[in-house]
């Protein structure tokens, strides 16, 4: 009898590569978001998507806090079109993130979620910014 882990035969390699290469289109981590940042990198704009109090009790140094439902397109219209949003919430629980991403989706804008959002940010041993007080 097989494993709970093999009772479903895993997908052709041509299948599970289309799936995980698809994957890399749609999600950043963590790990690569703070080195691209400590890298000075700018081909892409970090939205904090949580409420502002959260926001400011603590995020990720060099987001803006701009939550899924004040994303219009007047309010994106100062970004390029071309502006690769990475967007970001609470973490795995919190499905803001995802909100943000559709609406922004929606406006024709790209955009990629940061996987593990505050939650995964810590768990990697990443500081956040101080509360602003």
């Amino acid at each position: 009898m097989p494993s709970a882990v093999a009772a479903i035969a895993a997908a052709p390699s041509d299948e599970a590569l289309a799936h995980f290469e698809a994957r890399l289109r749609f999600e950043t981590d963590c790990w690569d978001t703070h080195e691209s940042l400590s890298n000075g990198a700018d081909d892409f704009v970090l939205l904090d998507v949580r409420a502002p109090a959260l926001f400011e009790a603590g995020h990720v140094p060099g987001a803006i806090n701009l939550p899924h439902g004040k994303m219009t397109e007047r309010r994106m219209a100062k970004w390029s079109e071309d502006t690769l949003f990475v967007v970001y919430c609470a973490g795995p629980h919190c499905n803001g993130a995802n909100k943000a991403a559709v609406r922004l989706a929606r406006m024709g804008r790209p955009v990629k979620e940061m996987i593990g959002g505050v939650t995964g940010w810590i768990d990697e041993g990443f500081a956040l910014t101080d509360p602003v007080r």
